[in-house]
Order: C-alpha cells, then structure tokens, then sequence
C-alpha cells in the first residue's frame, strides 16, 4: 500500500509562481493545504514581493513560519497602489487572516447631530449612516462622551433634544424646562428666530468658536445686568458656566490643533494597545483604547499601517492624523486617505511643540491601558484555569456561552445568549433570539430554551461543522436546575452534538447569591465555598447575561408599546402615523373616524384615506 505525498509547501510552492506574474501592482493571498488565508499582503510589484517570499533564508521567524506553511497563493492585480492598498485592508477585515495584523474592535462612533428637517432643530447623539437632514459634529470617543457634552449644551444653549412627534404633543412644557435644560419651543415660550440664534450659537461652539460664543454672552450678561434684568443675566451666567464645564471635563484643548486624530501604540510582549484621541474644533472629544491582534509578531510600523487602514475603511479621516511612529508606506496611506476624504490629509510623526505633547499623553494612555489589560487577562486565565479544575473540563474554555431568558408573563419573550473568554466579555459575540415558537405556552421557560438553543447549534452545524472557526463553544452555562439541564440534554442530543459540556446554575436555598447549585449530567448537585473566585466568576457571567437578557427584553417590550395598528396599514410612516395621531388623538379614535373626516388630514390622500377607512372596516 502506497502512501499518498503530502502536498508540497513553502518556498518551492512560492517560486512556481514566479513565471504567471507581472511587475502590476495588486493584492496576494497565502493559503494553506486547508485553502485556509494565511496572509493577505499589497505590493507595487507582484514579481518583486513574491520573489522575496521564494528566498530560503533573510526572513523574520514570524513570516518564516507562515511561508512553511503556504501551500497555494492567489493573486488580484490593481490599477494602481493605493488601490491594492485599500483591496487589502478590506480582505484582511473579511477573512482575518492569521499572520495579519487584525482590528478586532471596531465599532462605529457617535456624532452630535443638529437636525435641520424642523423649525425648530432638535439636538441629540446620532450613530451610524449619515443620513438625516442636519449638522454633525463629531465623531466622539464614547457615548458618554456625547452624552456628558450633549448635557452641558442642554444647559448652555436650551436646545430641544425630544422626538418631532413628542414636541407636536405637547400642550404645555415638560421637566426639561422646569430645570433650564430646554427654551420649550414645543409650547411658543421662544420665538423661531430666537431660538435659530442659540441653534447658530451652539453650532460656532461645536466648531471651535467657543471664545467668540462665550465673549457674546459676557457682553449680553453685562447689558441684561445693567439694565437690571438680574433673572436674564443669571440665566446668562449658567450658560457661560456651562460651556467652561463641557472645556473643563475634556482635559485636552490644544491650541494649536483644530482638528486630528493623535494614534499612539504601545507594544510589549506580542501584545498591542492603540490609543486614538479625536481633537475636533480644538476640543478633546475622547479617547478610545484598541487591541488588534498583531498577527503573530509584527512590529510596531507594521501595525501601525494595518491599524490605519482598516479603522479608516469606514470612516472620514480627519485634517491631520498623528502618530507615535512611522509607517512604511505613509505617502501612500495619506494618498489613499486623501483619495477617500476628497481633501488634503496630512500623516505625521511630531517630535516636538504641542503635537509631540498629544502624542506623549495617548503613548502614556496606551501603556497604562496595555498593562491593565495584561494583568487582567492573567487574572481571567487563572479563573477560566479554576473553572476547568471545578468542573471536570477538558482545559481551560476559550469561549464560554452562557444563556438565559426575559419575559413577562410569556409576552414580548426573548432569549440572550452572552459569550466570555480569556479576554473577558466578548460582546460583539452577544446574541438575542426573538422567541417565535407559537405553541409554546406563555411562561415555557423549557420550551424557550429548546427554541434558543436549537437555533444556535443548527446554526453552528450549518455554518461551521468543522469547528475551525472559533465559534464552537467549550462550555455552557444555563440558568436553572436539574430540569433545564436534562431538557438541555435532550436538545443536544437530538442535534448530535454530545461533546459541548454545560453547566446549570440554579440560586439554591432562599434564591441568594453565593449559596448557587451546580447541576451537571448524571452528577449531583454541588455548591462552592462562598469566598471561591469562581464562584464569584460564575456570578459575574450569570449576572452580565441577566442584565443582557433584561436590556433586551425592555427594549422589545417599549418597541411593542408604541406600536398601534397604523403600523399595519400600508403607506401609513412615521409622517402620516403623525399626522393622525395629531389630528385625532388616538388610534382608536382614528380607527372610528368616517372617510369625509380621515380626507380632511394634512397629508392625507383620497385614495390613502379609502385605504385607511377600509383597513379599519375590514378588521371590524
């Protein structure tokens, strides 16, 4: 019996494809004898960069290894270098290759938007796609970093932040202008102009024109004083007190920079903080930590690069972007960058003034938040370690799923599944199941869990049989006792899948914490000493989940509530929902209404106010 060869791999593999290639400028992939990505790389040249690889020796042990382990290659030519660039942080951010740096954390940040769709503009936080009518301002670190300044700017400038159909409501002021928070526009207590004079105001002290802002003010204050109108300058003073407290809560208002992005890396041990400050209008609008994998050993102007064009793939680059280090190919991310602006951005390493100044403080931050981190991932692998031993695992669990269920008496039920690992929670991995079982009884927390726990694995089964993704789980814990356990059993049984461990976590005598039952297949039921650290970790997973399941539930619950049967008709939005309401009063009394009445609304139609009237007909 003949032995069949292994496929060939490495620098012979690399060289055979030396003689398909060109001098175009483009994107490679390295696979494995899996067609697994190994590595997606750019390069001017296609022939230059793969003829290195062909070498046998003058590598770094990193790529070394990945060239040992290459077994195919694709290749993808571009027009130009910059294109080949941008081809290639996309790919990288699709399929996570092993030997790239990868940004694991990166998510979208908020804007303050002044819409500009109303009479009366209406201030909040905004994520996502620009696509209201109106003025952004941002992009802000944190919602809280919104929210706090979202505050001040209330108090400042007595900006409405309630919804259009809440401001058509009203009748008469809400709380907000009993605490000086808003100027109550929605009950005619400011003129339109009046009130257009604080929306520019607050504008010129989002776009850094706060001295010019607050001199204004001063001198209203010292008129309104003079003229003996005390309540109006006090009102006056809050607001200059206002506008110095959102200056005074930011730390960091360089003079000297208007508008970038200071990015500073710390790198210890193969591991990597990066620290983004956003510097808009001269203010500091936060600053936000990230951990990119960093692809098995690369160095700091490696990760640099990576960092920058993935965080900017979705993103507007601001005027300037400064950096703790240099990166290899700075001309040309600030030519890709610039392309994708459709102005001027300028990529800089400052070595000293203002700039340097900025960059020192974010490589102060990203060392403080490395180190923070590292001790806490020692300390959340000796706990996965105490979990392992408690429990009889095979080893430490690299993902842990744990599951629970919200509902009110059966209605608006949900199910969350949260996912924790050596790195602490993972909540780009949380999950909430909308519960759609139509026999199940209300209040069937068995049944909600078969549903939940069904979907997930069929999903596991369907796209990731091999489990090579990473997104099998080691262990599961469930919320409950004997009885959720066996029907555990019994789902995973059903599915073939008898190889994931799972744990149930009922509160034990009188429901108090720290006197938890484990229940585990075929085991009895054992507790933990109160002051053991993996009880405590158990909690902590049990409770986030809770939390998780309950936030969930909530905002399912609200959704359902301010639904009414309008929704159900077909050309009836949020305008022509307003509309009625407004004009009616209530659904009800809109589902009452004759057809003569429902054609005398704004914006209502002869033939929307036929299709209305016999929607209602039809139900009665």
């Amino acid at each position: 019996m003949t032995e069949t060869a292994a496929p060939p791999k490495g620098h012979d593999v690399i060289q055979s494809y030396l003689r398909t290639l060109d001098a175009s400028p483009g994107v490679y992939r390295m696979l494995d004898d899996q067609s697994r990505v190994l590595y997606v790389g750019k390069a001017r040249n296609l022939k230059a960069r793969v003829s290195n690889y062909a070498r046998p020796s003058g590598h770094s042990g990193r790529i070394a290894r990945m060239i040992s382990e290459t077994a195919s290659m694709m290749f993808l030519t571009t027009r130009t270098e910059t294109e080949a660039l941008l081809l290639e942080q996309n790919l990288i951010k699709q399929l996570k290759p092993r030997y790239n740096v990868l940004l694991r954390d990166d998510k979208s940040f908020p804007n303050i938007l002044v819409a500009k769709d109303h009479a009366y503009p209406q201030i909040r936080k905004h994520r996502g796609r620009k696509a209201s009518k109106g003025a952004y301002y941002g992009p802000f670190a944190s919602a809280g970093a919104v929210n706090r300044t979202l505050n001040q700017l209330q108090k400042a400038f007595l900006l409405r932040n309630c919804s259009d159909a809440m401001f058509e409501s009203r009748t008469r002021p809400c709380l907000l202008y009993q605490i000086k928070r808003c100027s109550a526009p929605c009950t005619g207590y400011i003129s339109e102009a009046d009130y257009a004079a604080s929306v520019r105001d607050a504008e010129r002290f989002l776009s850094g024109k706060s001295t010019d802002v607050q001199e204004k003010l001063a001198k209203d204050m010292a008129a309104a004083s003079e003229a003996m109108e005390f309540e109006r300058a006090a009102a006056l003073r809050d607001r200059i007190r206002a506008m110095t407290q959102v200056q005074t809560a930011q730390g960091i208002n360089p003079r000297t920079v208007s508008e970038a992005d200071v990015i500073a890396l710390h790198l210890e041990a193969g591991q990597a903080c990066v620290q983004v400050f956003f510097i808009r209008a001269n203010q500091n609008w936060g600053n936000r930590d990230f951990y990119p994998r960093t692809g098995s050993g690369a160095a700091e102007a490696e990760i640099l690069e990576a960092f920058l064009g993935q965080f900017y793939d979705d993103k507007d680059p601001p005027r300037q972007i400064l950096l703790s280090h240099g990166i290899e190919n700075a001309d040309l991310m600030a030519e890709a960058l610039c392309e994708k602006r459709g102005r001027k951005v300028d990529i800089l390493v400052p070595q000293r003034g203002e700039k340097a100044e900025l960059i020192a403080g974010a490589a102060r931050n990203a060392r403080e938040s490395l180190a923070r981190r590292m001790s806490e991932s020692a300390a959340q692998t000796k706990l996965l370690r105490g979990l392992a031993d408690t429990f009889d695992l095979d080893g430490p669990p690299a993902r842990i799923e744990v599951y629970d269920n919200s509902h009110i008496q059966g209605t608006d039920a949900v199910g969350a599944m949260i996912v924790a690992g050596p790195e602490g929670f993972v909540k780009s991995q949380y999950r909430k199941f909308n519960i759609r079982g139509d026999d199940l009884t209300p209040g069937d927390d068995f049944g909600m869990m078969k549903e939940v726990l069904s979907r997930r694995f069929k999903r596991l089964l369907k796209e990731d049989p091999d489990r090579e993704g990473g997104t099998w789980p080691d262990l599961l814990l469930i919320d409950g006792g004997a009885g959720q356990v066996s029907a555990v059993a019994d789902i995973l049984g059903d599915l073939g899948v008898e190889d994931v461990p799972f744990i149930g976590v009922a509160k034990g005598v009188d429901r108090d914490a720290g006197k938890e039952e484990f229940y585990r297949p075929g085991a009895r039921p054992t507790a933990l000493k109160h002051n053991d650290p993996v009880l405590y970790f158990v909690q902590r997973l049990r409770d986030e989940a809770h939390r998780f399941a309950i936030g969930t539930h909530r905002a399912k619950r609200s959704k359902s509530v301010s639904r009414t049967p309008l929704d159900e008709i077909s050309g009836v939005g949020a305008t022509r929902k307003r509309a009625l309401l407004a004009h009616f009063g209530s659904a009800k009394a809109v589902s009452r209404a004759n057809l003569a009445d429902l054609k005398a609304v704004d914006g209502i139609s002869e033939a929307m106010a036929q299709t209305i009237y016999d929607f209602f007909n039809a139900r009665g």
